[in-house]
């Protein structure tokens, strides 16, 4: 997930003062005034990029669709998959091919209609169609039958092996066994869309909250794509309506961290993400909350720019700028979340062996680890091999608080440490930068990928060559080779599946294929009477279903 990826925290703090809602009352809710309804005020790093779950690629917009849509499954509070619009777990055959899902009865749109096996066959066939561009179909390549001749126009959508046997009956086949295709079903890419609606919305679909239908807990109101605020109402349509105990969530988009704390201070936020200083101000604050989350932080180098070849097909100057940053500076000193140095891709506490149940991270070991000298040496080596003493390079980043600071770093450490390197940094909204990196129109970005599964192949596969998210950053044949391997003849062999892996990071970093930099972490100042705020190590990094007041 690109987290690709997202983050902390900005607004003007006159419209965010205008756009909270009512006041606190004793139990911790905010009241509208005129009812006892529960109400909670939130907020969210950065504006929505898209709420079209065919074209979500971040956290921000899949945190957003996670809330007012809902696919087959859905991750509960401990990342375990439960029946969504399914009615049970599905039926697998003894080949692990063919999924055979049965719907619920109640499963309803907004509009009052129920939600069908169709609906699944659309939204999906969408999705690979090669005409929607979507950078996720990735997830249907080689996994889906027929998935990646869809894909690659060879196919026509409807051969994607995707069927509705009857109303309430979805089969699913797949292109080979996918050992962790019941919790891909939890993500958003898979969520249902009703072909008639959006054929008559057109362009104007997922535009704003009015031109959207929805079958998640909640509903979306006063939503448009450049919204810096906006609200969730509790769908009176939803299967499950009885469970849901908050009536509204009120969100707005607050970047810098002093505004966040200002606003939780004067009652109009009920949770406020923190980073940098005020992250280490309140570390002993008794609202003060931190947790370890499964995304990594990188730096992604463009080799092909504008059909050209860039210095960065130089696997020296890849590594120079990869050993020449202070991973345990950066956290403690930029970010102080609670967030940790990483010298691998695949992020610690997310995958285990499947017989010694060892951690991927540790057992994988430390990669492109801090080292100013070799970095420099490197570097000489780049130098001699370009035929150049200089380089002035281009650092894209976004214009949440904590990018900009990240990005200042960074121009620091290279510029410091390999004389010669001249960095530019180019500062552009979040939703810019995402189209950026998918256009590859950037030098060196400051990225990050989120886990869609609870698998490392969710991290590794998007290295492979010429993917969706990497069709200019990164080649091997060995890498892309392991990998394969991995994903069909291994695919029924758990530890040789797990070595193959083991084996093809070590292969991304050895080249420096990207240059890691820390595992995110989330620190927040929040009332304790808001309970049931639910962060997912996979998936949509954020829920708001199991939401609840307590007393």
């Amino acid at each position: 997930m690109k987290i690709k990826l997202l983050l902390p925290i900005l607004l003007i703090i006159s419209i965010v003062g205008l756009s909270a809602c009512g006041s606190t009352n004793k139990s911790g809710s905010a009241s509208d005034g005129k009812s006892k309804s529960k109400v909670v005020n939130l907020m969210e790093n950065a504006e929505i990029p898209t709420m079209d779950s065919k074209k979500g690629t971040d956290g921000v917009s899949f945190t957003a669709q996670n809330e007012v849509f809902e696919g087959l499954y859905y991750l509960d509070d401990n990342d375990q998959p439960k029946p969504g619009v399914a009615a049970s777990a599905p039926e697998i055959s003894k080949d692990k091919k063919v999924y055979t899902i049965k719907l619920r009865d109640n499963a309803k749109w907004s509009d009052g209609s129920a939600v069908t096996a169709d609906d699944f066959v659309y939204a999906w066939r969408k999705v690979a169609d090669p005409k929607t561009a979507a950078e996720y179909s990735v997830l249907f390549d080689g996994i889906l039958l027929n998935g990646t001749d869809i894909i690659n126009g060879k196919k026509k959508p409807e051969e994607l092996g995707v069927e509705a046997v009857d109303k309430n009956t979805l089969k699913v086949t797949l292109e080979k066994p996918t050992p962790y295709f019941y919790s891909l079903l939890t993500f958003p890419t898979f969520y249902p869309q009703k072909e008639k609606y959006l054929e008559k919305q057109g362009e104007k679909y997922a535009t704003s909250s009015k031109n959207m239908l929805y079958n998640g807990p909640f509903v979306m109101k006063d939503w448009t794509n450049t919204s810096k605020s906006w609200s969730y109402e509790k769908n009176p349509n939803y299967w499950d309506k009885k469970n849901i105990k908050v009536d509204k969530i009120n969100l707005q988009v607050v970047k810098e961290p002093g505004a966040a704390v200002n606003l939780y201070n004067t009652g109009k936020l009920d949770r406020a993400n923190l980073s940098g200083d005020y992250a280490k101000q309140k570390h002993s604050d008794k609202d003060y909350k931190t947790a370890l989350e499964a995304f990594v932080y990188y730096l992604k180098f463009n080799q092909k720019l504008d059909g050209k070849t860039t210095d960065f097909q130089n696997e020296n100057l890849r590594k120079a700028i990869a050993l020449s940053v202070d991973k345990k500076e950066i956290v403690s000193t930029v970010l102080g979340n609670g967030s940790t140095p990483i010298n691998g891709f695949v992020p610690a506490k997310f995958t285990f062996n499947p017989k010694t149940k060892e951690d991927f991270r540790k057992e994988s070991g430390d990669h492109l680890v801090y080292n100013k000298k070799e970095a420099q040496s490197y570097f000489e080596k780049a130098k001699k091999e370009l035929g150049k003493s200089t380089f002035q390079i281009e650092l894209l980043g976004d214009d949440q608080e904590f990018s900009k600071k990240m990005t200042e770093y960074l121009q620091n450490q290279i510029e410091s440490t390999l004389k010669g390197i001249k960095i530019k940094i180019k500062i552009v909204p979040y939703k810019s930068r995402l189209q950026l990196d998918q256009d590859q129109k950037y030098q060196l970005e400051l990225t990050r990928w989120g886990p869609d599964y609870q698998d490392p192949m969710t991290f590794l596969a998007n290295q492979i060559t010429d993917n969706n998210y990497n069709r200019a950053s990164y080649s091997n044949k060995e890498y892309d080779k392991l990998l394969k391997e991995a994903s069909t003849t291994l695919a029924t062999k758990p530890e040789e599946r797990w070595n193959a892996m083991l084996k093809a990071e070590k292969v991304l970093l050895d080249d420096a294929g990207i240059a890691p930099i820390y595992q995110s972490g989330t620190a927040a100042l929040q009332k304790p009477t808001l309970k049931g705020y639910t962060t997912h190590l996979f998936g949509p990094p954020t829920s708001y279903r199991s939401i609840e007041w307590s007393k």
